[in-house]
């Protein structure tokens, strides 16, 4: 990096710490990019001090034309994250007008004015779709070093070479390629190539339309077809998926590998994909794929004989590959949405009786208090990239399900997680309104904003916005099987005001005021670089906004945009949470 770019990392830095922390006038903090027109809406002002009782806003057009007003809500406080601080809720989910709008406030004499945003119908997927599908796009891993390096790769431990060429790069600072790290923890595993290929067959198969409109639909099939071919090559001769190809972040590209992985980047002969450790996730994609009839490097009927494969082997091995030797409830959502993909693919009653097992599994992983046991020890289920996924891998069995007791069951169980989601949010002062859950932590159970730092991993964590866009899809396609209404997108007031807040809080509508969306919004985090050309791409979305370093309860809150070398936490752009803002905005615009 030259002293210019460490000049404008600097300057970029010490301006979201003083919009946050040292302000003496009103901030405004709004998603600086769209809201659907049927969704909620809503800003956030903070300040240093009590505004008076009944402070009004209005939003402005371009015109400075005011467009809509209201009272601000509050004032609240989040001591833990800025003690003395007021905050205010300015809530204008009623205007409908399509614009570009500003959020004004008048203190003391003086206006206040909030980034510019749109608001239009659909206009977050017309906003942002083209753009995420060019992010992976130049994310794929062909350039012609990784692809002669990645044909002839040796497995770890072994003179065996495997062809795993194509495939995306993990992240705009790392160039290995995975289908689930971290799954020597056990709990964590987050599914990472497979999730992005299912949700763009998602979202080919649920919005054709806004994508036709957008001449988009062929674009995302491609990298649909793209993603299908990288988990076709990886799957072995020996049925099992080969989970990672890592660059050990070495430049030389013969030093890439098949491995499993440790902690701190000890590498390992556990190449083996468990259902929880992405195998699940690549079956389901690739049955899921095999409906859109489109060939790629394979077949389409290429493709579902392999998930057939594949599934089959798991059903035998599954607790072989798991590192603890037992099954979680990571891998009883994979491996139902594996077993339901493969049920709608074939319409084989062996799959409905797969994925009935598994949805029952996860039912009765179900706590009194509203979220799930991930083990049968009573831990906590809580996920930093996929914590929607047991809920949205229930809804889509409900696509097929028809039987009434495993439906009235099955949506009982999605009805619980929802209020939980609700209920642990607005437990205390929250007007970001963002999304909190329930941890272990020496042997105690606590709710927090974060995901605790002292965890299994021994190491990892980081920002959530891949979680945040987990829970708001499974808040839109939940909501819509247990708490439908009319307008809006098709569910309750309250979820829908959930949902938006968290995409709002990955589009800056977060107390630093960054927009991690890299190319949308006003502020950014500073680009990223990687090897052979890779790095931080317009449609990528990097990690977040994390608890405060040094908190083990991930207590507090952090963003730094500079910590020799450690920034990747807050700054780097990632796969799934892409995958999961898709997800969400496909949702969104999902005709009802």
């Amino acid at each position: 990096m030259n002293h210019t770019s460490q000049l404008k990392t600097l300057i970029t830095g010490l301006f979201v710490l003083l919009t946050f922390i040292c302000n003496a006038s009103p901030v405004i903090y709004v998603n600086q990019v769209a809201f659907d027109t049927r969704g909620a809406k809503m800003a956030v002002i903070g300040d240093d001090v009590k505004l008076p009782a009944n402070t009004s806003f209005s939003l402005i057009n371009g015109q400075k034309k005011v467009i809509y007003s209201g009272v601000l809500k509050g004032p609240m406080q989040i001591d833990e994250w800025a003690k003395g601080k007021f905050f205010y809720q300015a809530d204008f989910s009623a205007l409908v007008q399509t614009g570009k709008y500003r959020v004004s406030v008048k203190v003391s004499g003086k206006n206040y004015l909030s980034d510019e945003f749109a608001v239009s119908e659909n206009a977050l997927a017309v906003n942002t779709l083209p753009s995420i599908i060019s992010y992976y796009n130049r994310q794929r891993a062909n350039t012609p070093t990784e692809l002669n390096a990645d044909k002839q790769l040796l497995l770890y431990g072994s003179n065996k070479t495997v062809d795993m060429h194509g495939g995306w790069c993990d992240a705009s600072g790392d160039v290995s390629k995975y289908f689930s790290h971290l799954a020597y923890a056990n709990y964590m595993s987050p599914q990472q190539i497979p999730l992005v290929t299912w949700s763009m067959v998602n979202a080919a198969q649920t919005i054709p339309g806004v994508l036709n409109k957008l001449g988009a639909y062929d674009n995302m099939v491609n990298e649909a077809l793209y993603g299908a071919d990288y988990i076709m090559r990886a799957l072995s001769k020996d049925d099992y998926f080969y989970m990672i190809v890592f660059s050990y972040f070495n430049k030389d590209p013969k030093a890439r590998r098949v491995v499993g992985l440790k902690a701190n980047s000890v590498t390992t002969d556990e190449y083996q994909c468990a259902f929880r450790e992405g195998g699940g996730m690549a079956i389901a994609a690739l049955a899921r794929i095999s409906g859109l009839k489109k060939d790629g490097d394979y077949k389409s009927t290429q493709y579902l004989a392999a998930a057939k494969r594949a599934y089959a082997h798991l059903v035998i091995n599954n607790t072989k590959y798991d590192d603890d030797g037992k099954e979680n409830i990571i891998d009883d959502y994979c491996a139902l949405m594996a077993a339901t993909e493969l049920w709608i693919a074939t319409d084989s009653s062996y799959y409905h009786n797969e994925a009935r097992k598994r949805a029952q599994n996860i039912e009765h992983r179900m706590s009194p208090a509203g979220y799930f046991y991930a083990n049968d020890a009573g831990r906590p289920f809580w996920h930093a990239s996929d914590a929607g996924l047991p809920i949205i891998a229930l809804c889509r069995y409900l696509s097929k399900e028809q039987n009434t007791t495993d439906r009235t069951q099955a949506l009982s169980t999605i009805k619980k997680a929802l209020d939980y989601n609700l209920r642990v949010t607005a437990g205390v002062s929250n007007p970001f309104g963002y999304a909190r859950q329930t941890f272990g932590l020496n042997n105690k159970i606590k709710d927090g904003f974060f995901i605790p730092h002292e965890n299994e991993t021994g190491w990892w964590w980081q920002g959530e916005n891949a979680r945040l866009g987990s829970l708001a899809t499974a808040a839109i396609i939940g909501g819509r099987l247990v708490y439908p209404a009319k307008g809006g997108w098709g569910i309750r007031k309250d979820l829908s005001a959930f949902a938006s807040h968290q995409i709002s809080w990955i589009l800056g509508g977060n107390p630093y005021a960054v927009c991690f969306m890299y190319g949308f919004g006003k502020t950014n985090v500073p680009y990223m670089s990687s090897n052979f050309g890779h790095g931080s791409g317009k449609g990528g979305i990097s990690n977040g906004i994390t608890g405060k370093e040094g908190n083990p309860d991930g207590s507090g809150i952090d963003f730094k945009t500079t910590d020799e070398g450690n920034e990747w936490r807050w700054t780097e752009q990632w796969l799934p949470h892409a995958a999961w803002f898709l997800q969400a905005i496909t949702a969104m615009a999902q005709k009802q």
